[in-house]
């Protein structure tokens, strides 16, 4: 049939429409389970005492410590901030936070649907207070909850190539980025929720860490697999590629019920690198151990009829067994 202008209208007709059907299909199919989270009313107070400290003067410490005594220790002095106040170095450390969060939004823009996400799964979650601060780039604790607030200490998140971090290993470095707030949050208040391991075998201290990274999967939705465990996309999709032969090393060398303290240096901590004693080490991310978990937790869950609250509590053992885990090839 020869085509006519008529013919060709139609079909694109018909293609226009189908797209359009087709979109409109993927803004119905969003879950009823995300649909109800969002409806969780959530309203997110963040104090910046960051800009308060910045903006404050000398003459007005007083005034600071009284809207703040939390960040003023009894057993320091004056002297102690007014130092900081006139040190360059932590003027310039306040700008560079103010210009990389100049207002609330990005926060709360993480912020709110995390905490609908934690209530939703856990309704006796309590939103905190937030309060934003410097930190002298402590980034062992950039993320520290307490019982009704949560302090962020935002110089840890100006981006991983900050000139700040240039004394700062490159594998710490990398998860100095604004983007990973919303995992660092969800990480410490998983830990809030899962039972210790019960026991100190390798296999309990990686599905313990997979139960972690499995609540961020819930979560956080919306952020990548990658930077759910503080991975570059290389990194993630090196484990991706080479977890069948990760796992026949961990069988072959019988490591899943070792309680060989330092497999957690090797294989669980953070690390430039995990350490199987071969050549590939210095290709292979750290805390691959982490990775494995995170692969069998997702499968008991995916294998068995449990919830949320039933896996903060089972054992590793129950959870080994009926995952059904067979790696990717």
């Amino acid at each position: 049939m020869a085509l006519t202008k008529h013919n060709i209208f139609n079909m694109i007709l018909r293609f226009v429409f189908g797209a359009v059907f087709i979109f409109l299909l993927g803004c119905n199919n969003k879950s009823k389970v995300e649909t109800d989270i969002e409806r969780i009313p959530i309203n997110v107070e963040i104090l910046r005492f960051d800009k308060a400290f910045a903006a404050t003067s000398p003459e007005n410490l007083q005034k600071l410590k009284a809207e703040f005594p939390a960040f003023f220790p009894k057993q320091y002095h004056d002297s102690i901030w007014l130092a900081k106040m006139a040190d360059t170095l932590q003027n310039e450390l306040e700008n560079e936070v103010i210009q990389t969060f100049p207002q609330n939004d990005a926060l709360t823009d993480v912020l709110v649907p995390l905490f609908q996400h934690i209530k939703y799964y856990f309704p006796q979650f309590q939103t905190p207070v937030v309060v934003t601060t410097t930190s002298d780039v402590d980034y062992r604790n950039k993320v520290i909850p307490t019982d009704s607030l949560l302090v962020i200490g935002l110089d840890n998140y100006l981006g991983s190539d900050h000139h700040f971090y240039e004394g700062i290993e490159k594998y710490i470095s990398k998860e100095m980025k604004p983007s990973q707030i919303g995992p660092d949050v969800a990480e410490v208040y998983a830990t809030q929720y899962i039972q210790p391991p019960r026991k100190t075998s390798f296999l309990h201290q990686i599905i313990y860490f997979g139960k972690q990274l499995y609540l961020m999967d819930l979560w956080l939705p919306d952020v990548s697999d990658a930077e759910k465990i503080g991975y570059t996309e290389e990194e993630f999709q090196w484990s991706e590629e080479n977890e069948e032969y990760m796992w026949r090393y961990f069988i072959e060398k019988e490591l899943l019920y070792s309680t060989d303290p330092k497999l957690g240096a090797r294989f669980i901590n953070p690390a430039p690198f995990s350490k199987f004693y071969l050549e590939i080490d210095n290709e292979s991310p750290g805390m691959l151990g982490r990775y494995l978990g995170w692969k069998i937790v997702r499968a008991y869950m995916e294998n068995n009829r449990t919830t949320v609250q039933q896996l903060m509590v089972a054992d590793a053992d129950e959870i080994f067994k009926n995952s059904k885990y067979k790696p990717k090839r």
